[in-house]
């Protein structure tokens, strides 16, 4: 028997996580719950966070969470418990199937049968963002060399363990060099470690196009946070619907399953929800948490319910749905064919072990690192790059000097064009001379003369070689 902690959520939440746990039940499946409240309750009496400590405590303990969709309030001051829950927990890998149901729901790629794995830590969903200037707001994307290693690495593993054939890697590292950059380079290193499965690297938006267009070119697709929420429902989608899907988020000790919808309010209390995506979710618990005989009967009961043409209004179409039903009688329907396997649609034997354990990162030897240099940030409400340089120049001291001025990652200063459009947030980069140790006491000593001047400075960002390698991004048109 395993505890698992469960939150029935917000909108639709309660409803589908009711009739999910019915069928669960009803299927034999050895698990003993502990429900906690998350969501627009526990936001708006005054948790910011959407979760109380104590519910925090039980879902340590557990080690295993069945989350319904939550609603998060509109306005400020709210933090998203789903990536809170993910980063909390060190939920590094979110694991999405997508597969065609066709003919019995509709989709343009009858062959479709993709899984995305997507990083879950880190990249934008930092959620570092600051207000530095009247017109500009940063947002800093963040990408760490175990987070690219533990990902790329899950994604061979599960290919591997699946019978999978092709781990493909989408980026954007024609425009992010270091980050993204370093997604791919990772990606490259550890494909080695498994030369049974193809892989491949797409730059991210043709390979999104591709994807779109013809998603039976793909079978596992790994990419960093971002690229891989939005393709994920973009995959989820085109296989047929985003409320058929559900997603794990596996970390070293503990694992979130859930549905990747949505509460959708306005269907809330209406017996009207499809609990199928939460369904899915709550299969790729049972496997997870070694109950992979009762996942393969539910599974293959949904399937044969899909079959059947008995729909809930979100997937119903006339000429292949046979019956409209509610919620409710949905779950019955899966209810009542459990021990039953789908006639055409593939029906699926789980492997018995399905938890993947991977080894723990180590840290490699340090790198030889060497500053070089500092991008002083201004804010600067001028429009010609000439103008600023000649202020700037005033801090140079000894043989540290400004060689770069950018406005939106564009030179401007030297040789800029009059036609670049320019904010109030410039990038000056001061590099030493090739006989000058560029020393962290000179960059206090810039800042300060900047200051005397009246320069407004709002962040520095020192520039580091490692290992003899560049580790900052050059000037667009430099």
């Amino acid at each position: 028997m395993t505890r698992v902690t469960v939150a029935y959520g917000d909108g639709i939440g309660p409803e589908i996580m009711e009739a999910t746990l019915q069928i669960l039940k009803a299927a034999g499946a050895k698990i003993e719950i502990d429900k906690i409240d998350v969501g627009e309750k526990v936001y708006l009496a005054g948790n910011t966070s959407g979760i109380a400590p104590e519910s925090w405590d039980i879902i340590r303990r557990n080690k295993v969470f069945l989350k319904a969709p939550i609603t998060t309030p509109q306005g400020g001051g709210y933090k998203s418990l789903n990536v809170t829950t993910r980063k909390f927990l060190g939920l590094y890998a979110n694991v999405r199937p997508c597969k065609s149901l066709f003919p019995f729901v509709s989709t343009k790629h009858p062959k479709m049968d993709v899984v995305v794995v997507r990083e879950n830590e880190e990249d934008l969903y930092a959620g570092i963002e600051h207000q530095q200037t009247d017109e500009v707001i940063q947002c800093l994307k963040l990408i760490s060399r175990p987070g690219c290693e533990k990902i790329v690495r899950y994604a061979f593993e599960y290919a591997r363990q699946q019978g999978r054939k092709k781990v493909t890697c989408f980026t954007k590292d024609n425009i992010m060099k270091q980050t993204d950059g370093l997604f791919h380079r990772v990606f490259d290193e550890i494909s080695k470690e498994y030369p049974d499965i193809e892989n491949e690297h797409w730059i991210v938006d043709i390979g999104a196009a591709k994807l779109a267009d013809t998603p039976e070119a793909f079978d596992v697709v790994v990419m960093p946070n971002l690229y891989g929420d939005v393709l994920s429902d973009v995959a989820a989608q085109i296989a047929g619907s985003v409320g058929l899907a559900g997603s794990a988020n596996i970390g070293e000790e503990c694992a979130m399953f859930e549905a990747i919808h949505g509460s959708a309010p306005r269907r809330a209390g209406q017996n009207l929800a499809n609990p199928s995506g939460l369904l899915q979710g709550a299969i790729m618990m049972l496997n997870h948490i070694g109950q992979a005989d009762v996942a393969e009967k539910v599974q293959n009961a949904w399937l044969k319910t899909i079959e059947d043409g008995i729909h809930t209004y979100d997937i119903y179409k006339e000429g292949v749905s046979t019956d409209k039903v509610g919620t409710k009688e949905f779950a019955q329907t899966v209810i009542k064919n459990l021990g039953k396997k789908p006639a055409s649609l593939q029906p699926v034997e789980y492997a018995k072990n399905t938890s993947l354990v991977l080894p723990k990162y180590k840290r490699a030897k340090p790198a030889i690192k060497v500053l070089e240099g500092v991008d002083v940030f201004v804010h600067w409400a001028g429009t010609k790059p000439s103008e600023l340089a000649e202020r700037i120049k005033k801090v140079e001291t000894n043989d540290i000097r400004l060689s770069m001025i950018t406005n939106r990652g564009i030179k401007v200063w030297p040789d800029g064009f009059s036609e670049t459009f320019c904010t109030d947030h410039w990038r000056c980069r001061f590099k030493a001379g090739p006989d000058t140790k560029m020393t962290k006491l000179a960059i206090i000593q810039l800042l300060t003369v900047a200051d005397k001047l009246g320069i407004d400075t709002i962040k520095t960002e020192n520039l580091y070689s490692f290992n003899g390698q560049q580790g900052y991004s050059m000037g667009q048109g430099q």
